[in-house]
């Protein structure tokens, strides 16, 4: 034989044995359990929408997803673990784009949430739906604004920590209204909701799949859906931009640490593209009120980049300030 021929022979397997390694590193993960940290308390519509899919996607990923409720500082203190994570692709967090995306426009944070995170998914989106205790006396949205108009600082506005998905909302409401209300933080909008229905609160933000079943039993009132439309829910509760407000949507995505391994990204990303073709996942969504409009990782990371200047805007119009260096 040839040299020539050995050295070709020798360069194939050089060559199969980096595919075949390749391949065992990707088949390899994962190997144990992966952590999702949520930055929000239980109760909210986070930890419901974890619940599901955190019990549906194993089957696709062949190991445990955990869930691990990290509320505190308005989404910061989760966040904060989440970007401190090793990249290995066995921390992950469950957030949404007001902490992702807002929150930095408005405190000076010890991350860059832009830099250190990258999308594995977007789960859904959701609108918040504005309502009150079914014994306080405001039928209509409109009753309530002008209650507050007409007792500056009396009207008390429950919500789920400071720029968050909940507060956002309510808050461009109250600004555009001309309404002075006292803003309650709570850490999550589990603990926000049972406020709300303990009677300390007035009003709250929350999302379908937690105010609608207290709804159904008599619990609470819905007044508005703080969107672009109605929801198919709840047909005959009227939406923001009927009502001639900003519509506010919660975006719910996953992310991981960047820097994590692509091989490892492209694996998170299958195995939730096939949650959308699995039934009893879709069932579960459906009895949540949940929709099922999903992004993978890149596409929702082009929408992210977007969201800077709207987001600048947004606060600018609500706190009257203009964002300098952003």
């Amino acid at each position: 034989m040839s040299r020539k021929l050995i050295f070709r022979f020798l360069l194939v397997g050089v060559i199969l044995v980096f595919v075949s390694s390749g391949t065992a590193l990707a088949a390899g993960y994962p190997s144990k359990p992966i952590t999702m940290i949520i930055p929000l308390s239980a109760g909210g519509s986070h930890d419901l929408n974890a619940r599901v899919f955190t019990s549906i996607i194993p089957e696709y990923l062949g190991q445990p997803v955990v869930v691990k409720l990290m509320p505190g500082a308005g989404g910061q203190t989760g966040t904060a673990a989440a970007v401190r994570a090793k990249p290995d692709g066995y921390t992950l967090i469950f957030t949404h784009n007001y902490i992702d995306q807002l929150q930095p426009l408005i405190e000076k944070l010890p991350y860059d949430t832009t830099k250190a995170l990258v999308t594995v998914w977007r789960l859904n989106y959701a609108p918040p739906i504005v309502f009150v205790r079914s014994d306080k006396p405001w039928k209509t949205l409109e009753e309530l604004l002008d209650y507050g108009r007409k007792n500056p600082g009396k009207l008390q506005f429950a919500h789920s920590g400071n720029w968050g998905a909940t507060f956002t909302p309510g808050a461009i409401m109250l600004s555009k209204a001309g309404v002075n209300a006292q803003f309650i933080p709570y850490k999550g909008g589990g603990p926000a909701m049972a406020a709300i229905l303990a009677g300390d609160a007035d009003f709250h933000l929350a999302f379908p799949s937690v105010v609608l079943p207290h709804a159904k039993a008599g619990k609470v009132r819905l007044l508005a859906v703080a969107g672009d439309k109605r929801l198919k829910e709840i047909p005959e509760v009227r939406c923001f931009k009927e009502l001639g407000f900003q519509g506010g949507v919660m975006e719910r995505i996953i992310m991981a640490p960047r820097k994590m391994p692509e091989d490892r990204l492209v694996i998170l990303r299958q195995a939730f593209r096939k949650l959308y073709d699995d039934k009893t996942f879709k069932n579960m969504m459906g009895k949540l009120a949940e929709n099922m409009e999903s992004m993978d990782g890149p596409e929702y990371e082009k929408l992210r980049a977007e969201q800077k200047k709207e987001y600048t805007e947004l606060v600018e119009r609500i706190t009257g300030e203009k964002i300098k260096g952003k």
